[in-house]
């Protein structure tokens, strides 16, 4: 089972995030950086390539037996949905359509969403711009775990449960951390969802809903794609809130390893984050780093140290405004 974890509670400091700082030093130094922003023409196609692939899938899985089913629902089903989910994190920072044409990104993500199964993506983007705006911002930041997910998964064993069940821990955190009014895109988001839902259970019946429902669930549980919920922002260094992950999975998540180049540059496409490494390696080349998601879930799991309390987490001050 392993022993308890001994943290207590969450690393607090009193100190701002460290993206901002290094964004203007960096922008003084190579302004050239500025011509990387923008949105990225490429992704519209790529994200409509991929949500007709799950579209094929759904017709080729239909008339399956049950055991292929369920392979081909983590083999496959699961990588391309949870590639679909950082899509959305793609187009939830505008670069499908640019900022002059935000509610066409917002209908693109709903689009986007669909073989998904769970609607999500018009409140992602809500709680992601806050994650950016207050990163580790308490009662703000809900990709910080809660008081009991740090209390109760302490153990191995436990880690290991909650990592299997982090898409219904990503679920519930905001109604828990930082709830707010349901808006008419929210709205809008699951009548779509479940009407396209029907509609799929209609026409094919019900393996390929089970397909895309346990593809969504499977891949942001245990799963190696999954790594990068931990890699990102868990404290495996003291003093070290951001981490960027390096490896081949970048092909598949939109360069999403690319974790401080994409904190200290949100409006840059994932697409082009490794040139913003690569023009100002200095800032980058000494942070610390992965090149193994796997790793870091077996990491995370194994070392009796780290804990869903092993985040920075600061108190906000001044005019908190959020999405």
């Amino acid at each position: 089972m392993g022993n308890r974890v001994p943290r207590e509670d969450y690393e607090w400091v009193y100190t701002d995030q460290p993206h901002a700082d290094r964004r203007k030093d960096i922008l003084a130094k190579y302004p050239e950086i500025k011509t990387l922003m923008g949105p990225d023409p490429r992704l519209k196609w790529i994200v409509c390539m991929m949500v007709l692939i799950q579209f094929l899938a759904f017709y080729l899985v239909k008339d399956l037996d049950w055991k292929w089913v369920l392979f081909w629902t983590y083999a496959f089903g699961s990588c391309i949905n949870h590639s679909m989910t950082l899509a959305i994190h793609e187009i939830s920072h505008n670069t499908a359509f640019g900022n002059s044409r935000a509610m066409w990104n917002r209908w693109f993500a709903m689009f986007a969403n669909l073989p998904i199964g769970l609607p999500y993506s018009a409140s992602f983007k809500r709680y992601h711009l806050d994650h950016h705006r207050y990163l580790g911002g308490d009662g703000v930041d809900v990709d910080i775990p809660t008081e009991f997910e740090g209390w109760f998964f302490c153990t191995r064993f436990r880690k290991f449960v909650w990592i299997i069940l982090q898409p219904l821990f990503y679920a519930i955190r905001p109604l828990c951390i930082n709830p707010k009014p349901i808006t008419r895109l929210e709205v809008a988001n699951v009548a779509v969802q479940l009407s396209f839902n029907v509609a799929l259970y209609w026409l094919c019946g019900a393996k390929p809903v089970v397909y895309m429902m346990a593809g969504s669930l499977l891949g942001m549980g245990l799963h190696p794609i999954s790594g990068h919920f931990i890699a990102e922002h868990y404290m495996f260094l003291k003093g070290h809130e951001t981490y960027s992950y390096y490896g081949s999975l970048n092909l598949l998540t939109f360069n999403v390893g690319y974790h401080n180049e994409h904190h200290d540059f949100p409006s840059i496409p994932g697409r082009r984050l490794p040139l913003v490494k690569k023009i100002a390696s200095e800032y980058y080349d000494d942070l610390p780093q992965y090149t193994s998601w796997v790793k870091v879930l077996y990491d995370f799991i194994m070392d009796d140290r780290l804990s869903p309390y092993s985040r920075v987490k600061r108190r906000l001050t001044g005019d908190v405004k959020l999405e």
